[in-house]
Order: C-alpha cells, then sequence, then structure tokens
C-alpha cells in the first residue's frame, strides 16, 4: 500500500517567476513567432532591461579568420574583427566570457554557443557587472544562439552576413551539406575546416552521433567546380542513407559505390574514410577508400599513420573491404584530411609533403587545447606555409575521444 507523503515532509518550491525567468522567458516567448530581421531588436531591447548598451552580434566568417558585425535595428555595427588578437576573439576561441574595462563601464563578450558549435559572441557594455549579471548574461547568450541557429534556416540574412567574398556555386552546394562544423562532448569532440572556404567543391565531411557510436566520413571527389560538387553531393547523401539503415562499413562502401557508378559511370570517383568510434571504449574502426591514411596524435605528437587495408575509390567498385581496427587512449586525436593538404606545393617547387604536415601539427598542439583550436590554427599555419596558395580542396577533420560518460548531465539538481 503507499501512503501519502506527510505535510510536514514535502519539499516546498518557489515557482514565481523572479526577474531572470521573466527576461529569458519573454525573450523565449516571442522569439516563437519572430521573423529573423527582428531578433536583433528583439536582443537589443532585452540587454536594455538590464542595463546594457551598445550591443554586437558577431558571427564566425566561412574562413574562420575573423567575426563579423550583423547588422539590424539596435545592434551596433563596426568593422569585422579578428578572431586572433582581440577580446572578441579570445571569447570566441577559449568559450568563455571576457570583460574588458572601458571609460563608461565593462565590455562584456560572451561566446555564442549551439551545443559547443561556435556561433560567434554578443558584446555588450555594462555599467558596473556582479554575478547576477553574468548568470543571467551567459544564459541569454546561450538562447540568443540557439535563436539565430533556429532562424537561421528561414533567411538568408545569416549566410550573407558571415561572407567577406564572392562564392561558387560548388561551394554553395558543399556548405549546405555540412553538419555543424564542431561538436564537443564529456566523451568525444570533433572539429573540421575546409579550404578555399569560398570556392570548395569536390571535399566534404559528415559525422552523426547515434547513442555511444560516433559515425564519420570524409570524402574528396575527383575534379573541380560545380561537377565535383555533384559528385560529393550523391556520395553524402548515399552515406547518409546507408548509416540511418544502420549497415556495416563494408556494406556501407558498397551501397555509396553503387550509387556513384549508376549515376555517373566508370570514369568518376570519390576517395573516402569512413569511420566509426565507440565513444564508451574508444574502438574505431575505419574502411579507406583510396584516400591518405589519418595520423594518430597522442600527447601532441603523431605516433603513426593509420594505414591499414584499403579498397579502391568510391565509383571504381572495388573489393568488399577490410575492417580496420585500433583501440583508441583517452585524449587520443585521430586527424583526418584530404590529398589537397600535402599535394599543394609552388611553381616548380616540391609537394607540401606529409612529413611538413606533421612537424606542423606538432608545432601547433601545444599551443591549443580544444580540437577546435587545432584545427583553426592548424588550417591556418599551412595556409600561410603554402604561402595562400590553394589550387586543391583541402580539409581537415579531427576527433578527439576522451572516454567517461555524460549520464551526470541528466540529473537535475534544485
Amino acid at each position: 500500500m503507499t501512503g501519502r507523503v506527510p505535510e510536514s515532509r514535502k519539499v516546498v518550491v518557489d515557482r514565481s517567476e523572479g526577474f531572470g525567468e521573466r527576461l529569458l522567458g519573454q525573450l523565449l516567448d516571442r522569439a516563437h513567432a519572430m521573423p529573423p530581421q527582428l531578433i536583433a531588436p528583439l536582443v537589443a531591447e532585452e540587454v536594455r532591461r538590464i542595463g546594457g548598451r551598445d550591443v554586437s552580434i558577431l558571427l564566425q566568417d566561412y574562413d574562420q579568420v575573423m567575426l563579423v558585425p550583423l547588422p539590424g535595428r539596435g545592434l551596433k555595427g563596426g568593422d569585422p574583427l579578428p578572431i586572433d588578437g582581440t577580446w572578441a576573439g579570445e571569447a570566441f576561441v577559449s568559450e568563455t566570457r571576457v570583460e574588458h574595462p572601458v571609460a563608461d563601464g565593462i565590455r562584456m563578450f560572451l561566446p555564442l554557443l549551439d551545443g559547443s558549435d561556435e556561433v560567434g559572441v554578443m558584446a555588450l557594455t555594462l555599467s558596473r557587472v556582479d554575478d547576477d549579471d553574468r548568470r543571467l548574461l551567459r544564459r541569454l547568450a546561450g538562447l540568443v544562439a540557439d535563436m539565430l541557429v533556429t532562424k537561421n534556416s528561414y533567411t538568408d540574412q545569416f549566410f550573407r552576413a558571415r561572407r567577406r567574398e564572392p562564392m561558387s556555386v560548388s561551394a554553395e552546394i558543399q556548405w549546405s551539406l555540412l553538419p555543424p562544423l564542431s561538436m564537443a562532448i564529456p566523451q568525444v569532440a570533433v572539429a573540421g575546416i575546409m579550404e578555399p572556404a569560398y570556392d570548395v567543391a569536390g571535399d566534404s565531411l559528415d559525422y552523426a552521433l547515434n547513442d555511444e557510436i560516433l559515425h564519420m566520413a570524409v570524402i574528396d571527389a575527383m575534379g573541380h567546380g560545380l561537377n565535383a560538387a555533384v559528385l560529393a553531393t550523391v556520395a553524402i547523401g548515399a552515406y547518409r542513407h546507408a548509416r540511418r539503415a544502420n549497415v556495416g562499413l563494408a556494406e556501407l562502401y558498397e551501397f555509396m559505390d553503387t550509387a556513384i557508378n549508376e549515376q555517373f559511370g566508370p570514369d568518376q570517383f570519390v576517395t573516402a574514410q569512413m569511420a566509426r568510434l565507440d565513444i564508451g571504449s574508444g574502438s574505431l574502426e575505419w574502411v579507406n577508400a583510396g584516400h591518405p591514411a589519418p595520423l594518430l596524435i597522442r600527447d601532441n605528437r603523431v605516433i603513426e599513420a593509420l594505414e591499414g587495408a584499403g579498397t579502391l575509390p568510391v565509383g571504381f567498385g572495388g573489393a568488399a573491404p577490410q575492417i580496420n581496427t585500433r583501440q583508441l587512449v583517452r585524449h587520443d586525436r585521430v586527424l583526418f584530411y584530404t590529398d589537397g593538404l600535402v599535394e599543394e606545393h609552388e611553381s616548380g617547387g616540391e609537394q607540401f609533403g606529409e612529413k611538413r604536415l606533421i612537424n606542423t601539427i606538432e608545432h601547433v598542439g601545444p599551443m591549443t587545447r580544444t580540437v577546435q583550436q587545432m584545427v583553426r590554427s592548424l588550417s591556418h599555419t599551412l595556409m600561410r606555409q603554402r604561402k595562400g596558395t590553394t589550387t586543391d580542396d583541402a580539409s581537415i577533420f579531427l576527433v578527439e575521444w576522451c572516454g567517461g560518460t555524460a549520464d551526470h548531465l541528466a540529473e537535475v539538481n534544485i
């Protein structure tokens, strides 16, 4: 028999609406029906209610070099700010709040994080700041990031703000295919970047976390321009279709191979790496279809290339691939990349090469903390070493296995 809980033992919870809940709640309530162009005035109004002013929303550009002001009524404009060497950039890279004293108060820079994906930075000025302000603004920034990502699907406004150069049709197609370029949870983190951002064609990447399995793919479609983008689109579409049918890696390769062959014939192909990581155990499986071997990084040192058995590129009808396996150690990183990263060379000079890539990884690694920081720094360092030359697509996809569990995040503490 179930007895009633005595009145004296019941926990009384105060459900009245406080100022912070009211401010965030009204923002959320109105955001549901808010057209995209009114997000800026709404955010500016909410910030004014807590005494803030000079509000800016800064979005990361496609090159991952600058933070670009989002235009809109109520927002402070201005020139794009470099990610490196600015207060806003520090907040963006570190994913933490930055406070900078100014003549009329404190300039606050808050990272806009959609989950763990870096959207940009919200900046505002307060006359003074206390811990209540910091807590409320952190939650406000999280809500603003979610609003931007949600409304992004309904407008071109945010895409246009992020572009600092004209974009090719092939790049337009590729960017529309991509998942968020960063994700971090307690057990695993991933980050990617593609060059040239405004003219990429055949390179693409994809991932999905299904329960305890992280699925990953990096592809490089032959050729350049629009045809390469179409090849990549079919390859990624076939990959996702097979992945969502929960087939094995060998069957996944065969499905992609058939799709490319039937659509384009035997003269066109896609090189690819398809992998699965058990985020609980750290067991990595992968199939190599004519792609450069991924690099295993431990303690900021490249300890080996994960060569393994391979098969023909997707579309050539290769034999059923052998599944390669490797047990990772906690905080191991695996770097997948496309050949444009190492095959670039100056006119009359030698190729950039894997050895120089490894040297650069080991130079950059100790100076970065997260996979997002490492990917961005590695890509930009390699670009400088190549003297800005990118005649072929060059992509990087980095995964770090951390292990452990995220169960504590589902616990409610009142």
